[in-house]
């Protein structure tokens, strides 16, 4: 069962933690999340699962910047949320997929007890100029049934920042490999 926006807003501060909070952004059954002002972009031509892979960091002007298409451009949420006794999930909204621009190429399912921001996989299928604190996705929240644990994994609970793959450590366990450095470039203009 999903729950109402009347649900979410009565669950605040108990099992749905969402920081900040807008009243407007509240929808019928759903909460519309905003898209922070930077991305991140891959700097490998081929991605290897098995390794940390260099990252370039984008930041987003006031006046937008134009994703180009056929690129993976990593982003995160203004908002930092925690769910207990329910189970996240966040989906594009449809105002933003009619411009053919995806928000979450499959990673829109969270885990009870997921406490941080949302990463976003974004892809566009033509060029298209995004904003910073743009309503970009909606999260909502099904009741869970049976018994659980909660989420709990140093991947990626509690993060702070837009968080790339980490896939390499479930492939290589008690490898001591760092994560690649992000550097930093700011674009302002053109597809990046």
């Amino acid at each position: 069962m999903i729950l109402s926006g009347d649900e979410i807003r009565r669950r605040l501060g108990q099992d749905i933690n969402i920081d900040p909070f807008e009243p407007e952004r509240l929808n019928p059954n759903s909460y519309n999340l905003t898209l922070h002002d930077e991305l991140i972009t891959y700097e490998e031509v081929v991605l290897d699962m098995a390794q940390p892979n260099r990252t370039r960091r984008l930041r987003i002007p006031k006046d937008g910047i134009v994703l180009a298409p056929q690129k993976l451009y990593l982003g995160r949420t203004v908002e930092r949320t925690e769910t207990h006794n329910c189970v996240p999930m966040i989906e594009g909204r449809s105002s933003i997929g009619r411009l053919g621009l995806f928000v979450h190429v499959t990673a829109g399912f969270g885990d009870v007890g997921f406490c941080g921001y949302w990463t976003l996989e974004m892809f566009a299928v033509q060029p298209i100029r995004i904003y910073p604190g743009v309503p970009i996705c909606q999260i909502f929240y099904h009741e869970i049934a049976g018994t659980y644990s909660e989420y709990n994994s140093d991947k990626y609970q509690h993060n702070r920042d837009i968080q790339p793959s980490l896939l390499y450590r479930e492939l290589n366990p008690g490898s001591d490999r760092r994560d690649p450095q992000l550097t930093l470039s700011f674009g302002n203009d053109g597809a990046q």
